[in-house]
């Protein structure tokens, strides 16, 4: 975010909640950025270094099919699918897919339009691997629980879900809405089991730290793996 446009996200995020549009400021935001009016805030070039990091260090196999939530312009999909992994991304703003297309044409990544409050039926249990980096907090606490029963959707049985968050500390009108511990704890429900919840320091920011939560879901016993395909 510049001082050019400190607010931006916030402003059109207050427009959309006034007409109970919880998701309706994207579009707006990356429209604008289009138009050189306004800026991402999030948008960077290079790929979530607690992604990286988790990536290059975990003993978690990374093979199969993986889903990169509210992708935005798309580096951290294509970091995903660097490592190898048939990657899924999408984002609500189309003007975001666009971008994302458009800066990595020979792109590996399926990217596509899509609502994660309201997602396609065909990636119910579909992916390996989930990885979710700071969406969550960009909606309001009014749909976070229905958010994050979105995300555990789209985990099929052996799957790992990665989450990015930054920790809520004093009380500040958002976005973002960063997580509480009580949220993070919301994750897990009894077929999905936090492996590791940490709090790390952000290296592109010192003196802040965020979550980084790994969560498996259990293989279904006497259950073949089953190829979904490309989702």
């Amino acid at each position: 975010m510049t001082d050019a446009q400190p607010s931006a996200d916030r402003r059109l995020a207050a427009q959309a909640l006034a007409a109970d549009d919880p998701t309706g400021w994207f579009e707006p935001l990356y429209a604008e950025a289009a138009a050189g009016t306004s800026v991402v805030p999030w948008d960077r070039d290079e790929p979530n270094p607690l992604l990286v990091d988790w990536v290059t260090t975990t003993s978690t196999p990374l093979g199969g099919r993986a889903l990169v939530i509210g992708c935005g312009y798309g580096v951290d999909a294509e970091f995903v699918a660097a490592q190898g992994i048939r990657t899924t991304a999408f984002d609500i703003s189309p003007t975001a897919i666009r971008g994302a297309r458009t800066r990595f044409p020979q792109s590996p990544v399926t990217y596509k339009v899509a609502d994660l409050l309201h997602p396609p039926a065909a990636w119910l249990a579909a992916f390996d691997l989930v990885i979710e980096s700071i969406t969550i907090q960009s909606l309001p606490p009014a749909v976070r629980e229905a958010s994050i029963a979105a995300i555990r959707g789209f985990l099929a049985p052996d799957a790992t879900l990665l989450v990015i968050a930054d920790i809520a500390t004093t009380p500040a009108p958002g976005p973002p809405w960063p997580l509480t511990p009580a949220d993070m704890n919301a994750i897990a429900t009894s077929d999905l089991t936090p492996i590791r919840v940490e709090r790390l320091p952000r290296p592109d920011t010192p003196g802040r730290h965020r979550w980084r939560a790994e969560f498996h879901r259990p293989a279904v016993q006497g259950t073949p793996a089953t190829d979904h395909g490309t989702p």
